[in-house]
This record gives structure tokens, C-alpha cells and sequence, in this order.
């Protein structure tokens, strides 16, 4: 039995599971054994029904039945009852004096039960039990792969992520299954052996027992690690193999005057920081070096100065010549530059910006979104942009006429083809998929270099892990004259009080941004749905 295997030819599933599975991602054996738990329900403190007596505390599971309300013959107290059942037997459930529980729960209802057993031997109830509503019933202890071995008792059961049609223990069994027809015989660990040592990890094969049928906690936590481990690992070796592909690439030599630098930056508003100066030096030795392609991500927070810093090293590519033989008839043909903003808002802010850097420059600068294009310098005022047709902005950007482009993800349609695209900038880069970036960076024979920017505060460590086929570089300065950022968390208590500061600060000519996490009023009928605040529905709370 291999991992590529079809479920379906070891497992007999129907047409509809089948497709419910698909939601869930599975379709081979590698994926439903990879179809990790979620967490692990401890059983070792439960009972079953047929087996309670009178006086015990116990801790059921089973499903509910019967549920009503009556009033108790002589007192004329409200009570709400039931039946619970797990397979073993069937037993009355009794809460007195909250008849509201018949209506909380319906028959059929799947659930955990934590009470007092009460009655006559021959009359046992569940007295007034705690109730935790269920997706599934657990499986069986018995069921475990362990059963009958020593310290059987600390069998845990695992919960997995369900859909409609496949249930937890469904997909429980189905992988026992799989373990005794030969599932792990075959198994070869991704991860080297020295490795596994080295961090005290178990191998595949024991790992996947654990993780499905742990024996104890400490075999499921263990589990846990390996394949966390795992997944890090594979992130490792593949940004490993990019960095060696850009390696291996053809790229740009860009080389530029101190003297012209200078000239652009002392026109800004503001002294560069340290901070800003080193990012630069930095880009433009990896332009200068032209061994690789450069990769760096450009870690900064907002108003820390990211955009000089991106302006300032485009300055350098946009006034470089393409190397000698890669065009016979030049008429434009400076190197080029391809900026990325995740929004249409950010792309126009980002043109503008440039607009202010470059405007004294005899530069043309290209904005190109879903809803329109503009070039600056326009022909007819040389002080201000303006709108063309998209056939033309391409025309430009495709003979070299325009070295810097600027946009969203229109920058990537097949119908935008640069002449020597030798820098790209991608604005909060973790908002592009990979795809997107490849697809950008490979509009030329050479690979152009690549700067990403991101506002995100990311550990260091985490960021090596997540970005490990880029350098990085921090901009831990802010430019003199701005203001700390200080971040406050209020609780709900003093709500009244922050909005009271809010109105102060809004009175004051200051703004205010309120920002949710969802953009429409939910579905009052979707689980926490109510726990997520929407534009729509508190800007009309905010209004009153």
C-alpha cells in the first residue's frame, strides 16, 4: 500500500462520502492519514450506562431521546427530562427545577453527561447532569489499537475536523483500518534519522500511531511535535531549493554614482535614518554584487520610511543602462521597475509618492489597476499625471519608454510585458500567493531582483522559517519628528471612557479608524457569528 494510493481501493466509500471527503481534502491513504485530530477527549473517567449504579458519580456519553417537561405529581416543581443512551443501555435523565433544558436540547443530540446516578435499582436516573453538546460520540475505548495492553486506561480517543456525511469515528476507524491492511510497512521518512535524534523526534510510522491511537498524552504531544517539526521542515527545504534556483539565475549588474544618489536624496523633505541609509546600502551592494538575483524582505512599521527607501533604490535602476548585446537598437531601454500594492488605494498612494520623488526627473512613471491607467509626466502639463488607455500605457512599458510601473494585480496579466524588468517591489508581500509573485519576476530572461515590504511585525526567528529564501533587513528607526505609536489594550469596561477620548480627539480635528473583522452583518443563525463585529452593523451603532 503506497501514500498515492486511492482511498477508494482500500476502503470501501460510497459516491456521496466520497464527495464529502473531497471537501475534507482526502482522496488518497497519504491524506486521511495526514488528517490529523484536533484534540483527544481523555475516557478514562467514563462509564457506560449499562454499567452505573445507584449513588455513583459518573461521566456518560450517549444520545439524547424523549426529551419534555412535566410537573412533579405532588410538589407541582417543574421538571425537565429525557433518556440518554450509548449502546449499552438506556436511562432516564431528570434536571429539577429547570425545565428550560428540554427546549435547549433535541432529541437525537449527541452529548456528555456529568451527574449524580440516582432512583431505585430498579428506576435508575441521571440526577440534574451537566450537559456538553457532542458533533460525535467518542470511540469506544476498546476500539484503540492498545486495548488489552498494559496501561490501556489512558487511551485518549481523537476528535477530528467532520463534515456532513463523515463523522469522527468514521474516519477513527477507517485509519485502523488502513493500519492493518499494511499502511505503514512501507514507509519511508521524509525527515534524515540524525535529525529525528537530534530533537528527540519519533519516526513516521510511530508518529502516525501516536497521533491517531495515543496510548497516553505525552505519545499524542509527541506525535504533535514531529509534525510540526515536519511541516517546518518542508518550508525549509523549499525555500532552500528557491534560494538556490535565484542563485543559479542570470540577473542584472546595476551600478550607480554616490555623487547622482546623493543629488536625489538631499531633495527629500526629511534626513534619511541610519536605519533607512543601511537598508539602501544594502540593496544596492546586492544590484552592484549581480552574482544573484537579490531577495530581500524589508521589514519596517508603518511611517518608518519603506517608500524613500523603495524610491530611492528604483532611482537606481530606472537611471542604469541594460548590459551591452541584450539590445541591438536602444531608443528608451533603461532598466525597469515593477512596483505591487495589494490595493488599488495603496497602488495610487504609491504613484503619487513617486510622483513627488521623481517629478523633477525626466522619468515617465506608469499607475496601471482594474479600474484605470495613468502615466506621469502627461505631455500637455508636464506637472501633473495623466489618464490613458491601457493599450497604450502597455505599448510604453513594452519599448522601455516607461521604467517604472506601479500597480495592483493587474501588473501580473499576461498582457503586461516589460522591456528590461529588472527590479520588483511587492508592498506587504504575505497579501500576493507565490504563483503571483513567480508569474511577475519572470517576465524577463533575467531575473529581475526582488524587494518585498511588509509592515507585519515579525519575530525575527519566524521570519527566517517563513521567509527563508530572503535576507533581511529591519527599519527599527523612525524618521525625526514623529510622534511614538502607543498601543493601548481596553477592556470592555472602559469602552465609554476610549470613545470618550475618541470624540475628544475627533473634535480636535484628528481621525479616528475603527477597524472589524468582517465587512457584512453576519448570519445571526451561524455559530459565533454575533462574536464578530461588521462594518455595516457598527458604523450604524457608532452613528446613533
Amino acid at each position: 500500500m503506497l501514500f498515492t494510493d486511492p482511498l477508494t481501493s482500500h476502503v470501501r466509500v460510497d459516491t456521496a462520502h466520497q464527495k464529502a471527503l473531497k471537501r475534507l481534502g482526502i482522496e488518497t491513504v497519504g491524506d486521511i492519514l495526514y488528517h490529523l485530530p484536533a484534540r483527544y477527549e481523555d475516557i478514562s473517567d467514563v462509564q457506560s450506562v449499562g454499567g452505573l449504579e445507584k449513588g455513583q458519580e459518573a461521566v456518560v456519553y450517549g444520545q439524547l431521546s424523549g426529551l419534555k417537561t412535566r410537573k412533579a405529581w405532588k410538589s407541582r416543581k417543574p421538571i425537565a427530562e429525557g433518556y440518554v443512551e450509548d449502546g449499552s443501555a438506556k436511562m432516564k435523565i431528570m434536571w429539577f427545577n429547570q425545565p428550560y433544558i428540554a427546549k435547549m436540547y433535541t432529541d437525537g443530540m449527541y452529548v456528555k453527561l456529568a451527574g449524580k446516578v440516582a432512583g431505585s435499582e430498579d428506576k435508575l436516573y441521571l440526577s440534574n447532569p451537566e450537559v456538553e453538546p457532542l458533533d460525535s460520540l467518542p470511540i469506544d475505548r476498546h476500539d484503540s489499537i492498545f486495548a488489552g495492553t498494559e496501561g490501556a486506561d489512558d487511551t485518549l480517543y481523537p476528535v477530528y475536523r467532520e463534515t456532513k456525511g463523515i463523522t469522527s469515528r468514521w474516519l477513527y476507524h477507517t485509519v485502523l483500518k488502513l493500519f492493518e491492511k499494511g499502511a505503514l510497512d512501507t514507509l519511508s521518512d521524509p525527515i534524515p534519522e540524525e535529525i529525528l535524534k537530534k530533537y528527540k523526534l519519533p519516526i513516521l510510522k510511530t508518529a502516525l500511531v501516536w497521533v491517531h491511537s495515543p496510548k497516553k498524552a505525552a505519545d499524542a504531544e509527541a506525535a504533535r511535535k514531529r509534525f510540526a517539526f515536519e511541516e517546518v521542515f518542508y518550508i525549509q527545504v523549499q525555500k532552500a531549493q528557491e534560494r538556490a534556483a535565484v542563485s543559479a539565475a542570470q540577473t542584472y549588474t546595476i551600478k550607480t554614482s554616490d555623487e547622482h544618489l546623493a543629488a536625489f536624496t538631499e531633495r527629500f523633505p526629511f534626513s534619511l535614518t541610519a536605519a533607512q541609509d543601511d537598508s539602501i546600502q544594502s540593496i544596492l551592494a546586492d544590484f552592484a554584487a549581480g552574482t544573484h538575483a537579490m531577495s530581500r524582505l524589508l521589514e519596517g512599521d508603518v511611517g518608518s520610511g519603506k517608500t524613500a527607501v523603495a524610491a530611492t533604490t528604483a532611482y537606481a535602476v530606472a537611471t542604469s543602462r541594460p548590459p551591452e548585446g541584450t539590445d541591438k537598437k536602444i531608443e528608451y531601454g533603461n532598466l525597469q521597475v515593477a512596483y505591487m500594492a495589494p490595493t488599488e488605494i495603496l497602488a495610487k498612494q504609491h504613484f503619487e509618492s513617486f510622483i513627488e520623488y521623481f517629478h523633477h526627473l525626466p522619468i515617465s512613471i506608469g499607475l496601471i489597476t482594474g479600474s484605470g491607467c495613468m502615466k506621469f509626466p502627461s505631455k500637455t502639463d508636464p506637472t501633473k499625471p495623466t489618464k490613458i488607455s491601457k493599450a497604450q500605457l502597455l505599448k510604453w512599458v513594452a519599448n522601455g519608454e516607461v521604467p517604472i510601473l506601479i500597480g495592483t494585480h493587474a501588473l501580473i496579466y499576461k498582457s503586461v510585458e516589460f522591456k528590461h524588468l529588472a527590479y520588483v517591489i511587492i508592498d506587504e508581500q504575505h497579501r500576493f500567493g507565490t504563483n503571483q509573485r513567480k508569474k511577475l519576476a519572470k517576465k524577463d530572461a533575467r531575473l529581475p531582483h526582488l524587494l518585498s515590504m511588509t509592515a507585519t511585525p515579525i519575530p525575527r526567528t519566524l521570519a527566517l522559517t517563513i521567509y527563508g529564501d530572503l535576507d533581511i533587513t529591519l527599519l527599527d528607526q523612525m524618521p525625526a519628528g514623529r510622534k511614538p505609536v502607543q498601543t493601548t489594550v481596553v477592556g470592555p469596561g472602559q469602552s465609554a471612557e476610549m470613545y470618550d477620548h475618541v470624540r475628544s480627539e475627533l473634535a480636535a480635528g484628528r481621525q479616528a479608524y475603527v477597524i472589524c473583522p468582517r465587512i457584512d452583518e453576519p448570519d445571526p443563525t451561524k455559530e459565533n457569528a454575533l462574536n464578530m463585529k461588521s462594518v455595516i452593523a457598527e458604523a450604524k451603532r457608532l452613528k446613533k
